[in-house]
């Protein structure tokens, strides 16, 4: 499978939880919730991946976490917000760069329907 197919998946996923729960919890809910049925889905899913910078030759671990990779392909960056903003875009290009990952979804689940908070980020690496 690969990216857009993949994340065409995890829309449909967040979307079951977001349908579930409504907007208004913390990050962390949806995160855990998200996490359980991409699991459930049989796709591998990692929670909080470390993501370190390469300075020099060197590598960094600045406290950069991910919040949910799934099949080593697919970034998800989860809020719950009033609104993204152009600083929550730079965060997941910033990790993309440097996880040297194509796509990302940034999603807020502070929002009525959850397509309004879905943001598909692309790196042209």
């Amino acid at each position: 499978m690969d990216e857009n197919q993949l994340s065409k998946v995890i829309i449909g996923l967040a979307i079951e939880v977001h349908i579930a729960l409504g907007p208004g919890l913390l990050e962390s809910t949806y995160q855990e919730c998200l996490f359980y049925k991409i699991q459930k889905a049989g796709l591998k899913v990692e929670k909080e991946k470390v993501l370190p910078v390469i300075f020099e030759e060197v590598k960094i671990d600045c406290g950069y976490r991910i919040d949910l990779l799934v099949e080593d392909k697919l970034i998800l960056e989860l809020k719950s917000i009033k609104a993204i903003d152009e600083i929550h875009l730079a965060q997941v290009l910033t990790y993309l760069k440097l996880s040297k990952l194509k796509l990302a979804l940034l999603m807020n689940f502070n929002v009525i329907k959850l397509k309004q908070g879905i943001k598909r980020v692309a790196n042209g690496i």
